[in-house]
This record gives C-alpha cells, sequence and structure tokens, in this order.
C-alpha cells in the first residue's frame, strides 16, 4: 500500500512562509492498495488539491472516504472536492462502524445557507454510504477489492468521539491516530492498553502529536497528544515508523525540526529502533 499526506496540521489551516516544508493544510491522506483502491482519510483544507491530482487518473472512479471525526478542521475541505461534483464518481461515505449517517449530515450540513453558497444536493456523484471498518475491506461496494486487505476502527480518546483506523495487508500495517490524547480518558475513549494493542507491531503509525510538555499544562483534556506522549506509545507498542501528526498552526517549520531533532535524541537515548519523522504535505510513503 502507498500513503501520501495531502495535509497534516491541527485546529485550523495555517499557510504562509512559516509552514513551507511540513505545510498548513489540514488532514487528508490518501492510501493507495496494492490493487489501485483510492482510500481518503479525511476532508481537511488538503482535500482540494487531492481532487484536482485524482481527475488527473482517468481510472479513477471510485473513492471511499473514511473521516475519523466531524469537528470542523476534518470536514472543511469538502465542498471544495471537485469528484463531488461530477457525475463519473462513486464515493463511498465511512465513519467508523456506525458513524456514516451522522457523517453524512454534517458535510450536508456545512454546505446549506449561510454557510456555503452551493447546496450538498447539487453535487453529481453517486454517494453510498458503507465501510463497516471491521470486515474486509469494502468487498460489499467495490467491485475488483483487494481480498489482501483489512480495515479496522476503534474509537478515539477525543472529545466528541471518533475513529482511528488500521489497514493490514498481506505483510505490512498502517495505522492512522490522529486526535488521539493519551494523557487524558474522554468518555468514549478506551483503556491504554487498547490502543496499543491496535497499533502493535504496526509498520507505520501516524498519531498525533500536537503539543510540547510545557504547552500540553494549559491544554490538558483538549484532546491531543505530546510529541513525548506520541514517541512513549509508539515505542511501547512496537512501531517501526512514527509519523508525528496534527501539528499546532503555531508551529513553524523551524520549531517542527526542533521538536523532531527533540524526539529522535529521547528515542536514541530510549536505546529503541524506532524510527520518528514530522509528517509534511507531500510525503509520500510506501508501506
Amino acid at each position: 500500500m502507498n500513503v501520501k499526506v495531502w495535509g497534516c496540521r491541527g485546529s485550523i489551516a495555517a499557510p504562509g512562509q512559516k509552514t513551507v516544508r511540513y505545510g498548513g493544510e489540514t488532514t487528508c491522506i490518501e492510501l493507495t492498495s496494492d490493487t489501485g483502491q483510492k482510500i481518503v482519510i479525511d476532508a481537511g483544507t488538503g482535500i482540494r488539491k487531492l481532487g484536482h491530482e485524482l481527475l488527473k487518473d482517468k481510472t479513477v472512479t471510485s473513492i471511499n472516504l473514511l473521516f475519523t471525526h466531524s469537528h470542523w478542521d476534518h470536514l472543511v475541505g469538502f465542498p471544495f472536492f471537485l469528484p463531488a461534483y461530477l457525475p463519473d464518481f462513486s464515493i463511498v461515505i465511512c465513519g467508523g462502524p456506525t458513524a456514516q449517517q451522522s457523517v453524512l449530515k454534517y458535510l450536508t450540513h456545512q454546505m446549506e445557507p449561510p454557510y456555503f453558497p452551493v447546496a450538498f444536493s447539487t453535487l453529481k456523484a453517486r454517494f453510498e454510504m458503507g465501510c463497516l471498518c471491521t470486515r474486509e475491506f469494502c468487498d460489499h461496494i467495490l467491485p475488483g477489492h483487494d481480498t489482501s486487505m483489512m480495515c479496522y476502527s476503534l474509537p478515539l480518546n477525543h472529545p466528541d468521539g471518533g475513529y482511528g483506523f488500521k489497514f493490514s495487508g498481506i505483510d505490512k500495517t498502517f495505522v492512522f491516530m490522529t486526535d488521539n490524547e493519551v494523557r487524558y480518558h474522554h468518555e468514549a475513549g478506551l483503556p491504554r492498553k487498547a490502543y496499543l494493542d491496535f497499533s502493535s507491531n504496526a509498520d507505520l503509525l501516524f498519531h498525533d502529536a500536537q503539543y510540547t510538555e510545557g504547552e500540553y499544562d494549559r491544554t490538558y483534556s483538549w484532546g491531543h497528544s505530546t510529541f513525548k506522549d506520541a514517541v512513549d506509545f509508539a515505542m511501547e507498542a512496537g512501531v517501526k515508523r512514527l509519523g508525528l501528526f496534527h501539528h499546532d498552526p503555531d508551529r513553524s517549520d523551524e520549531d517542527l525540526d526542533h521538536q523532531v531533532d527533540w524526539c529522535r535524541e529521547y528515542i536514541l537515548k530510549a536505546g529503541s529502533p524506532l524510527e520518528c519523522f514530522g509528517c509534511a504535505e507531500g510525503m509520500d510513503l510506501k508501506v
């Protein structure tokens, strides 16, 4: 499978001279299976550029659109996703095992007056509900599915809930857990062990790492983890590669370089083989 980052900024888009290298677009990930299925995770502002890119590939007509949760920074790009306006596309809306209808409701609502000038009802793509995320990936929706890929979900530890996702191939696993607060228990959250088991020995993990330890003194319970929390979690889970995700909108490229260096030094001192990097727009990873 292939993982491409179209947006990894958290809370609100933060374009500008100080965020050129890591990017300022909010959450959007493109996952391509070995058979060419397109799975898009979240519709932050990064999905606009992804939409333009998908139009260049005439072989892509079916898209699986998964949502971790419905906070604005993960939905706001959807009205600018061009494939949604074209009748040639089929888009399967997914939101964990039970959230499909609620996600569709929120997507529709954000395009209602006075929030947006174009109504959801004018979109020409064919929308379907599916993806239970606890079974063979999309076998009940799309033809030619990759029978070697499985998709799983579990509740995030985040205000208002949400879902993290795990994609397992024949011998490789990618786990995506943005907006997951390791150190605080939210109402819909699970015990730490559940997240460790879910991520155990993953080849690649993208995990929320929005705050420094100093910032966490005032952001405790807001739904996001620190750099240290993400690294400790990944080491304990035996993850091979960790991508630090959901960068704070006030974090500059220079600030992120400093934090990545700190994480790598921390990992080295712990004697762990974990590889750590900061996720950046345009990053294209083979898993």
